[in-house]
This record gives C-alpha cells, structure tokens and sequence, in this order.
C-alpha cells in the first residue's frame, strides 16, 4: 500500500533540505574552514621565517670571507693588515659596513701588528685580524647565529657551532 501523503511529506522535507545545502555554507562550515586555515598559517609562518632567516646567513659568511681575501691581498702588498674601509676596497664608508640584503654589519676588523723576535719571544708574533658580522634588523630573531667571526688563520667561529655549515 502506498500512502501518498507520506511520500510527499518526505519528499518536500527531502527537497527542502537540499534547497537549504544547496544556498551555500553554514556558519558552523565557515568557522571551522576559519580555524583550519589559522592553524596552518600559525606552523606554516614560523617555519618559513625559521627558513628565510637561515637563508640569509650566506649574507655574513660570503661578505666575511671576501673581506678575509681583501685583508690578505692588501696584506700580501704592504706586509700588514689594515683596519680601514677604503684599503680594503670599500670606498669611503665608515664602519660598521652593511652588508648583502641589509640584515648584517660587519665592524671593523680588529687587526694586531707583528711584533719581531726578541730575546724572551724568540718566535715573535704574527700579524692578524678578526673581522665580525652581526645581525641586525629582522635577522636578530635568528638567535642561533647572530654573529660570525673570520679571523687571520682561517678560523670561524659563530653563536653557534652549526652557523658555519
């Protein structure tokens, strides 16, 4: 037996329930959808800084290392090392130097005189520098490696022992 006001009643309440879906999303759809897109930006964000920072350590290391090779040629020619911008082909600029995109500075360099041989240091002291990169701006959030240092021997050192790498 069929009861046809049965079947129109749940027909229609069928049809009005997919009229309603069909009008667009809920509020509680939308809220959610919300929430899952905050919590992906909150991990998502962090982690690309974390990136992007790391990706500007190259900046400090590769401006060290020329500096490192200009205190050396400069060296090689006036058998000493200089603590001036403009020897080491920076012009006229004062220290600290900006360096790459902007987020480190390098000081100037600390440079040591040789000291001759004599009686009670009969090896005497070599000539040397150190020259250091700070970071500055945005990229002092990157507290693992906020300074690198080069010195005269071919020693690096940083905040961190992985900054190097």
């Amino acid at each position: 037996m069929h009861h046809p006001i049965g079947r129109t009643t749940r027909h229609s309440s069928g049809e009005a329930l997919r009229r309603r879906r069909n009008g667009g999303f809920t509020l509680i759809e939308l809220i959610i959808a919300m929430i899952v897109a905050a919590v992906l930006a909150a991990i998502a964000i962090p982690a690309y800084s974390s990136f992007v920072r790391q990706g500007r350590r190259t900046d400090a290391k590769t401006a060290l290392l020329d500096m490192a090779g200009l205190e050396e040629r400069y060296y090689s020619t006036t058998n000493t090392y200089s603590s001036a911008a403009s020897a080491l082909g920076y012009g006229s600029a004062a220290w600290p130097v900006t360096v790459g995109s902007g987020y480190y500075q390098i000081a100037q360099p600390t440079v040591t005189a040789a000291v001759a041989p004599t009686s009670t240091a009969p090896a005497g002291t070599p000539a040397s520098f150190s020259i250091t990169a700070t970071a500055i701006g945005d990229q002092v959030n990157d507290t693992a490696c906020q300074t690198f240092t080069v010195d005269s021997t071919g020693a690096r050192t940083a905040t961190s022992a992985n900054c190097w790498n």
